[in-house]
Order: C-alpha cells, then sequence, then structure tokens
C-alpha cells in the first residue's frame, strides 16, 4: 500500500443511532472517496473502517465529532488498522 493510504477502525460513541449516522457515514466518506463499511454495535456505538488517502481518513474523523443533524457525539476513538486488500465502495453492513 502507498505511503499516503491510510486504514482505521473508528468507534464512535454518543447519541449516535436512531439519528441516520451510517447513513451519513457512508455519504460523507464517498464524497472524500473513500473506502469501507460502518455498523451499529450492541453497545449503542457507531465502528466503520475507513480507507483511502490520509488527508481523508484525517478529514473523516474530524467530521465523526459532528454527526449528522441529531447526533451528539461523545467520543470519536481511532485505531490504525492493516488491510490485506483494500476494500472497494464504502457500504452499511449492519
Amino acid at each position: 500500500m502507498s505511503v499516503n493510504y491510510e486504514a482505521a477502525v473508528v468507534q464512535v460513541t454518543g447519541r449516535v443511532q436512531g439519528v441516520s449516522f451510517r447513513v451519513w457515514t457512508r455519504d460523507e466518506a464517498l464524497r472524500l472517496g473513500l473506502a469501507g463499511w460502518v455498523r451499529n454495535e450492541s453497545d449503542g456505538s457507531v465502528l466503520a473502517l475507513i480507507a483511502g488517502p490520509n488527508t481523508a481518513v484525517s478529514t473523516m474523523v474530524e467530521r465523526f465529532w459532528q454527526g449528522p443533524p441529531g447526533a451528539s457525539v461523545s467520543s470519536v476513538e481511532k485505531q490504525p488498522t492493516t488491510l490485506t486488500e483494500r476494500p472497494t465502495g464504502f457500504r452499511i453492513t449492519g
């Protein structure tokens, strides 16, 4: 993978379910040219894999703090990850 490519798993907590956070995440990620997935977790958080250019990943992490209207984000935790292959597209998985 190139030096300018980054992948991270991001967990977002707060009031992030029931406010279209997953749809908003997919739309923002696609606008930024990111690939990956997003899903709701049983603990009430949202988990996302975001992969793409370093600057786009950084921008998405910043945008997670705002989220869609109705969201109230209390934390955004980013964990870098290593991928065996680059994902294509961005999907809602759960």
